[in-house]
């Protein structure tokens, strides 16, 4: 039987990794399983991955905003698109619910007169 990795040791490889659990297990040689039991178990692990979580989030969101004061436009839109809806940055698909494809087809088609 392996060496029992330890709480933090977990949690610290999670973070190394950039909190993917397949990368960080395989540095700790433990199996997917076995992470997320440790997890489930331990409401300090929980919370040590939440932070680690939230800590790459923040990070991807200050580059997000370093590329947009660079001007990049993708980054730019992507920011309104996702943070804008509110002030009506959001792309909208028009529903025509009152059309009858077959009555437009009858409607295109040339009037015999005979």
């Amino acid at each position: 039987m392996g060496k029992i990795v330890s709480i933090e040791k977990m949690a610290e490889i999670y973070k190394k990794k950039g909190c993917n659990i397949t990368a960080a297990c395989a540095a700790l040689n433990i199996t997917r399983q076995t992470f997320y039991n440790r997890k489930a178990k331990s409401k300090k692990l929980q919370e040590l991955i939440s932070e680690a979580d939230e800590s790459l989030l923040d990070f991807a969101e200050s580059k997000l905003v370093e590329h947009i004061n660079d001007g990049d436009v993708t980054s730019l839109i992507f920011f309104l698109k996702t943070k804008g809806k509110k002030r009506g940055y959001v792309e909208k698909t028009e529903h025509d619910v009152n059309a009858n494809p077959f009555l437009e087809l009858m409607e295109s088609l040339p009037v015999d007169e005979d």
